[in-house]
């Protein structure tokens, strides 16, 4: 086993693996985002589950080592790309044979992890270690709860860095989106899960489902922008 993973074929196989996992992991966090928008009860009922739920909990370490070996094999594959590329490498066929997100797909993700650990710092660090004075319970529904919700929209609203942090965190959609586009269909191709056929339709799946991502995340800021607090 330890040959395998050590192997080209094997460290594909593995950050294709936790690319998927990722790729469900978004959805799911999307999808406790967007109550962001219905209002922040919704929210805060939303977070105080996410925060409660031992199964939550268990899931969330498992999702920090997935992104962790997702970055690893990131690295060691591209290293390896580059000092396997030859001296004599046309840029013009690569533009013509790849797309600009097939090319750049770590300097994408380099972004992404940026974007990452200043989300961290800003919501999940304060949540969980430092708190915050937005923070304050509330109650919903007679059951007391941090407010999740002042918190996230806070800093949206912020009259001095809620912009800048808006178009950020837009950026930082943008970035994923591009990253998706290569990564849905390649992850499926890697672990044999695509052919001739298959190829076109995990394309298409794949661009509906990064522009769904990136499109959803990024309505987060803008309904902050447009509709306030």
């Amino acid at each position: 086993m330890s040959g395998f993973l050590k192997s080209s074929v094997g460290q594909k196989f593995m950050m294709s693996i936790t690319g998927l996992f990722l790729i469900v992991f978004l959805v799911v966090h999307l999808t406790a985002n967007l109550f962001l928008l219905v209002g922040s009860d919704a929210f805060n009922v939303v977070s105080h589950f996410m925060a409660t739920n031992p199964l939550i909990q268990i899931m969330q370490a498992v999702l920090a080592l997935g992104f962790i070996l997702h970055i690893i094999y990131a690295t060691i594959l591209t290293l390896q790309n580059r000092n396997a590329r030859p001296v004599s490498y046309n840029k013009f066929e690569q533009g013509h044979s790849s797309t600009w997100a097939s090319r750049n797909m770590y300097v994408l993700g380099f972004m992404i992890f940026v974007f990452l650990v200043i989300h961290l710092i800003n919501f999940f660090w304060k949540i969980k270690v430092a708190g915050s004075p937005l923070l304050a319970e509330v109650e919903v529904d007679g059951v007391s709860m941090e407010n999740a919700y002042a918190l996230v929209s806070g800093l949206f609203v912020d009259p001095q860095l809620g912009i800048v942090y808006s178009i950020f965190y837009i950026l930082g959609a943008i970035a994923l989106g591009l990253h998706l586009h290569h990564a849905f269909w390649s992850a499926f191709q890697t672990i044999g899960w695509s052919n001739i056929v298959w190829r076109k339709r995990l394309e298409v799946i794949g661009d509906i489902y990064a522009i769904i991502i990136a499109a959803g995340f990024s309505m987060i800021p803008l309904y902050f922008l447009i509709f306030g607090n």
